[in-house]
């Protein structure tokens, strides 16, 4: 953990507060996300939210990051100032550019622009070739995207982007809502995207409501039943059982579990497919009866 000093504040947009940070710093690779300690939730445990770094990466004088305001840890966010200080890990990534792409397709849309900054000024110190398609309402960051097709609706941002028509070589990046990701990619696939050349980065998922089941903690032999409207970690949590977590929906892994027996279902974004019949993020996911843990 790492603790920054806030460095400075500034509404880039009518909802989107852009912070810069101070301290100990190191060089990340672009697209990469900072995890931040917004206060507590509800029950007094700490609140992580991951928020993507905009700047290229290399040997960095401060961080910047760019918060749209919501609910809970962004609007903890959102009233920072000059001074405070705030605990951080990372920076990690899970969204870098390939350097053996001959052509960088960055698609992003809302607050979903933030990594693909990074991906622009990293792509322009290095002179690599891209081309930013953005989908906005609000105009943050529009100042920093020199040549970027901006559009303010769905129908118009596909009027101006061809997934056939693009550079051999070409990879593409998407950011943004998830149907709106879901979209792209969709669309990507019907024309014949390899799956190795489409990268996308998920703010996160909301835990899923279902039927209630059981969790057996074999280490340990205790059976902790799960309520529908509860999550899995939230119920271990309550029994005394030690997980560690952060950021809550199902992005970061850290509460990526062992299954020895039972069926996960699986609503995380972070767990590659070969894992899934043996493993489970029980911030998000649940199960079907009986689940068996290696805890």
């Amino acid at each position: 953990m790492t603790r920054l000093t806030v460095a400075a504040t500034r509404l880039i947009a009518a909802d989107v507060r852009q912070l810069r940070l101070v301290g100990e710093l190191r060089s990340y690779t672009p697209g990469s996300h900072l995890d931040v300690r917004c206060g507590t939730d509800e029950r007094g445990r700490p609140r992580w939210n991951s928020y993507s770094l905009t700047g290229d990466g290399f040997q960095p004088e401060h961080y910047e990051i760019s918060v749209r305001l919501g609910f809970g840890g962004s609007r903890w966010v959102h009233e920072l100032r000059p001074g405070d200080v705030v605990d951080t890990a990372g920076p990690r990534s899970g969204f870098a550019p390939v350097h053996t792409a001959r052509h960088h397709l960055l698609v992003a849309a809302g607050i979903g622009i933030t990594p693909i900054l990074s991906h622009v000024r990293a792509a322009a110190a290095w002179q690599r070739s891209a081309e930013v398609h953005h989908v906005s309402r609000n105009g943050a960051h529009a100042e920093d995207l020199p040549g970027a097709r901006i559009t303010g609706s769905r129908a118009e941002f596909w009027r101006g982007l061809d997934l056939t028509d693009q550079p051999l070589g070409t990879h593409l990046y998407v950011c943004g809502p998830k149907p709106f990701m879901e979209e792209v990619t969709a669309r990507a696939r019907e024309v014949g995207w390899p799956r190795a050349r489409v990268h996308t980065e998920h703010f996160g998922t909301a835990p899923t409501s279902g039927e209630p089941f059981t969790a057996r903690l074999l280490r340990t032999g205790r059976t902790v039943e799960v309520a529908s409207g509860e999550t899995l970690l939230d119920a271990l949590e309550t029994a005394g059982a030690e997980v560690p977590s952060r950021c809550r929906k199902g992005v970061c892994g850290e509460c990526v579990t062992p299954v020895l027996a039972g069926e996960p279902q699986h609503h995380d974004l972070y767990l590659p497919d070969d894992q899934r019949p043996t493993r489970i993020t029980p911030c998000v996911s649940r199960a079907r009866g009986v689940v068996e843990l290696d805890l």
